[in-house]
Order: C-alpha cells, then sequence, then structure tokens
C-alpha cells in the first residue's frame, strides 16, 4: 500500500532560529533597508559594478553559509527518515533542509541556493565558497573563470523567473500529497505560494504553520501561530508511522 506524501513547503520563518534574518517579516531586511533590495535585483545588478561590489561584500558577511539547522529542520528530516514519503519545496536559499538530512533529490530549491553561483554568459557553475575566497583575495567583482562574465549567487533574484523544471515539479508534488504543511513562509511571494491554493484545490490537509497570517488561511484545515521551533516537530510527530520515535 502506498504510503501518503507529505509536502512542505518552508519559507524564511523556518531557518530565524538558524540566525538567519526574515527578509520579509515586521523586521525584515527589505523593510529596515528598502535600498538593500537593489543588491538582490538582476538588472541593478548587471547593470551597476557598484551594486555587484556591494552584493559580494554582503555575501561575505552573510550568516547563511555559516548557518547550522534547526531543530525544525531535522524534524522535516527525521519525518522522512521514519519511512513517510517526504517532498521539501522550499522558498530558501540556505541549503538548511539537506544540511539536516534530507536527500539532495527530495529538496527542491525554487528560488536557488546562496552555496553556489553562476556565470551569467556560459552558465558555468561553482562553489559560492570560492567566489569569496577569491573576495577576500582583493577581486571585488570576480569574473566566471571560464569566460570573464558576470558572476552571481545561483539564487533567483528580483526581476529573474524560478526554473520552469523545478516549478513544473513543484506542482506535480503539490497535486500529488496528501498533506501540505506550509511552514515559515508569509505565502505572498508568487508563484511559490500558489502551491498551497493548488495542493489544497487537489485534496490535500492544508496546514500553515506561521507567526503571521497569510492568505491562504481560510482555505487551511489548520492555522498554527506556535514558534515554529517547537510547533512544527510536535506536528510532524502525528505524521509519523505509529511506533518510530
Amino acid at each position: 500500500m502506498t504510503k501518503p506524501l507529505v509536502a512542505v513547503l518552508s519559507g524564511a520563518g523556518i531557518s530565524t532560529d538558524s540566525g538567519i534574518p526574515d527578509y520579509r517579516g515586521p523586521n525584515g531586511l527589505w523593510r529596515r533597508d528598502p535600498e538593500a533590495e537593489k543588491l538582490v535585483t538582476y538588472g541593478y545588478y548587471m547593470g551597476d559594478p557598484e551594486i555587484r561590489r556591494r552584493s559580494w561584500q554582503l555575501r561575505r558577511s552573510n550568516r547563511t553559509l555559516r548557518a547550522e539547522p534547526n531543530a525544525a529542520h531535522l524534524a522535516v528530516a527525521e519525518l522522512e527518515r521514519s519511512g513517510v514519503p517526504v517532498r521539501v519545496l522550499t522558498q530558501n536559499v540556505d541549503g538548511l533542509h539537506q544540511r539536516a538530512g534530507m536527500p539532495e533529490r527530495k529538496v527542491l530549491e525554487l528560488h536557488g541556493s546562496a552555496r553556489s553561483v553562476v556565470c551569467t554568459r556560459c552558465e558555468a557553475r561553482g562553489p559560492m565558497a570560492d567566489a569569496l575566497a577569491r573576495v577576500e583575495a582583493g577581486e571585488s567583482d570576480p569574473p566566471c573563470l571560464a569566460c570573464g562574465g558576470i558572476l552571481k549567487s545561483a539564487t533567483v533574484m528580483f526581476g529573474e523567473s524560478l526554473d520552469p523544471l523545478v516549478l513544473g515539479e513543484a506542482l506535480a508534488i503539490s497535486k500529488a500529497c496528501s498533506v501540505f504543511v506550509a511552514v515559515g513562509s508569509s505565502l505572498r511571494v508568487q508563484p511559490a505560494a500558489g502551491l498551497a491554493g493548488v495542493a489544497a484545490d487537489h485534496g490535500a490537509r492544508l496546514v500553515i504553520v506561521n507567526a503571521e497570517p497569510t492568505p491562504y488561511d481560510d482555505l487551511a484545515d489548520e492555522v498554527v501561530r506556535e514558534p515554529i521551533g517547537t510547533a512544527l516537530p510536535a506536528l510532524l510527530r502525528t505524521l509519523a508511522p505509529v511506533g518510530d520515535g
């Protein structure tokens, strides 16, 4: 008998306990410093060398690459290890689900990864750590070593579209799952937010775990306002097979 599929859509709120700021929350970076949004906007980034230099300095000071998974990430990986089919659809670029133990192939990074860089000309990819080492060594705007093109974080910047293959797979999972847990997401950034509605429309039990109200609360079977670090592990334990610790 096929076990029901659990889809977990995670947003910035799942990683705040790991020390990564929520960009859109009440105290988020975009609210505190609207100018900072230019650093991750494709048009500004490609057209202004000074924006790129500032972006590389922001990446140097970014805590994302030094962050460790928290109890919520670990709970998702633990559910997967218990034998429940789990797929993670994450709006985050921090790679913490994988670091917590989720297999790479079971995590769809809707907005890309901050742990890699990509050339905007030849699409060559490499580790972010290597590019940051070049910045530390004095290159303020390190070009692609393969073709000399402009390097950027392998994340989806404002003004860029999501990878259609990744989005297509996320849609298929949302349609097929029995339980859809949206955790730490404002559910305001499309098209990722719309996956919650797709899941509900296809009969999934929709659970929203988020500190603030979302546009999809009325569709949800359950809305949890408790802190994610304790609420998500408790919720996921109810989905684990009986007898699993």
